[in-house]
């Protein structure tokens, strides 16, 4: 009798914790941190030119240069929406293909990076990929820099 008492108490002894420590507690990923990696994800396929509309663009440039101003999306988030769950995620994504790139094939590469990206990242799953084509930069357009009247 005294034996199996002995036995229990080892037995609890071994059960403490419950088991793998790296499943203990949860892990919470904000929307902005599938958002950078799928902003910078997307800037890495060819033919992307830029993430975010032209205005986007412009008022963000414009809100870079003012000392504190930098209340909106930075560059890797511009242009690029997360959804995010516990276990899944969604993203929109607005970008500007360079012109004379398939625009189909443009929007299938980013798709495939940005899912791989964040997936192997974040452990997420991504459920869907949305994309905004917003704009084709030609050839003989000037990068857009705002005027800035701050000096």
């Amino acid at each position: 009798m005294a034996d199996s008492a002995h036995s229990d108490q080892q037995n609890a002894v071994t059960r403490r914790g419950g088991g793998d420590p790296a499943l203990r507690g949860r892990t919470t990923i904000a929307d902005g941190v599938v958002e950078k990696i799928a902003g910078l994800a997307a800037r890495d396929v060819v033919g992307v030119h830029a993430m975010g509309s032209g205005i986007s663009r412009t008022l963000g440039a414009v809100r870079d240069r003012v000392p504190g101003g930098g209340g909106g999306k930075s560059g890797v988030t511009r242009g690029v929406k997360a959804e995010v769950g516990e276990l899944q995620t969604a993203l929109d994504l607005e970008i500007v293909v360079d012109y004379g790139v398939s625009i189909a094939d443009v929007a299938g590469a980013v798709r495939e990076n940005v899912i791989a990206a964040v997936e192997r990242m974040t452990g997420l799953e991504v459920v869907e990929v949305n994309i905004a084509v917003s704009d084709v930069k030609l050839p003989e357009e000037e990068e857009e820099e705002p005027e800035t009247r701050l000096q």
